[in-house]
């Protein structure tokens, strides 16, 4: 099922709701290859000490579907958590607009190239809505210029970014916020406390699912802008150190099918469970190994050309040194997905609308059966955002922060590699590095 925030909204509603049309479901402001290089004999930047009532300034770099949301979000919560939008970014001249209507910014606030955004000294947070594959630059960038980083799932497009995200957060002393708003739901919190105490014995494993159907072939209905064209669109940003190709507007508007910029369901969609799915395992642990599969096997696309390079259909194992191992399906062609699930030897959990525990057979003498409502918002973008303010004005880790980050990002990259290898991969965490079993 396709998560909803507090309102009850889907991922596509929330960008419909912001006033957007799905001809806008692209962002990013974005130029050169990916370095991750400071300029010669600089230092990265400090950034402001912020108190508990000093006002947090807030830029959005990436402004189509989802960044423009997010700009409307932000705008509904300045007064109640003392924060102002105070600049945005995009490369295509009509989301810039837009954004600069919506924050209510003059027009020396709205910039076509990120880096000149971060020279800003007023910026205290960025929200990194662009691409997949500019999201690990940018915000190491940003967190090199001072900045606290928002920044939507995936992290990262490949695993090196992820773990330079990492060591950057750690040397620059700035705080990351993965943009999978289910981790400030608190069920999850719940059963990770839970699993921590240990009453239900072992943690076995867990299982989830992200599964959609979309008769016309998912992000194809990302409509394409007519007035987005190379004159309107700089495209040679928007590629950055993707593969060289002239002005493509599928590409663009649905770039989510192509391997360039993105891995679909694996990075685009799994992030939402796998995030959650760790705070309620209680584990913070990379990989021991990861095993995915997939194809497509519908043709859903029906004559649309493009097709698609990613799956449809996706499947995936992992197993963490501990012992516990995730099952995890996606699908865009079926929408019954899996009921959210642990289970330990003595007891199973399942996470729907709360945490309700069956006891197993052999120990129900010992082991009592509950459910525990929900509480709080449930999965709400408010909500996230609310908890990283809080995170900045008390230097305490966001939910989804980057210790959490780094560990999913590395499942992700090893289950695209696992797939599109047909190979098992194995992770080395004294190396950081990943390899074929």
């Amino acid at each position: 099922m396709e998560e909803k925030d507090s309102k009850g909204l889907s991922r596509r509603q929330f960008m419909k709701s912001a006033g957007i049309t799905a001809a806008g479901m692209v962002a990013g402001s974005l130029l050169g290859d990916r370095v991750f290089a400071q300029a010669a004999g600089s230092a990265p930047a400090s950034g402001r000490v912020i108190g508990a009532n000093d006002r947090i300034n807030v830029a959005v770099i990436g402004t189509g579907g989802m960044g423009t949301g997010h700009v409307n979000t932000l705008k509904g919560l300045e007064a109640e958590q003392n924060i102002k939008v105070v600049a945005v970014c995009d490369v295509f001249t009509k989301h810039r607009s837009r954004a600069q209507k919506a924050a209510g910014v003059p027009d020396d606030c709205c910039y076509g190239d990120y880096r000149k955004l971060l020279e800003r000294k007023d910026i205290d947070e960025v929200v990194v809505a662009t691409p997949d594959h500019w999201h690990g630059q940018v915000s190491v960038d940003a967190m090199q210029a001072g900045k606290h980083v928002y920044v939507e799932k995936p992290m990262t497009r490949y695993l090196d970014e992820a773990l330079k995200m990492w060591e950057t957060s750690k040397s620059t002393k700035r705080l990351v916020q993965v943009g999978s708003q289910g981790c400030s739901d608190t069920r999850w919190h719940q059963a990770g406390q839970i699993v921590k105490d240990g009453k239900y014995g072992k943690l076995l494993w867990a299982q989830a699912s992200y599964c959609r159907n979309s008769p016309t072939g998912e992000w194809n209905y990302y409509a394409i802008d007519p007035e987005a064209n190379d004159q309107s669109v700089d495209w040679k940003m928007w590629l950055g150190s993707a593969p060289k190709r002239p002005w493509d507007p599928d590409r663009y508007f649905r770039w989510r099918k192509y391997w360039d910029y993105g891995t679909g369901i694996i990075g685009d969609l799994w992030p939402h469970r796998l995030h959650p799915l760790m705070i309620a395992m209680n584990l913070q642990e990379f990989p021991k190994k990861v095993a995915c599969i997939g194809g497509n096997l519908t043709n859903s696309d029906k004559g649309v050309a493009p097709a698609r390079e990613i799956d449809e259909v996706t499947m995936l194992l992992v197993e963490f040194p501990s012992g516990p191992m995730i099952y995890m399906a996606g699908s865009t062609v079926n929408e019954q997905g899996l009921d959210d699930v642990l289970r330990f030897n003595k007891a199973t959990m399942n996470i729907g609308d709360g945490l309700t525990i069956k006891p197993e057979r052999p120990y129900v003498d010992e082991i009592e059966a509950y459910s525990e409502p929900r509480k709080g918002a449930g999965e709400s973008h408010t909500e996230h955002h609310k908890n990283m303010f809080y995170s900045i004005r008390n230097n305490k880790q966001p939910n989804c922060n980057i210790e959490l980050g780094v560990r999913v990002q590395t499942i992700i990259c090893m289950a695209e590699k696992s797939r599109r290898e047909n190979k098992v991969m194995l992770f080395d965490e004294a190396k950081l590095q990943m390899q074929a079993g």
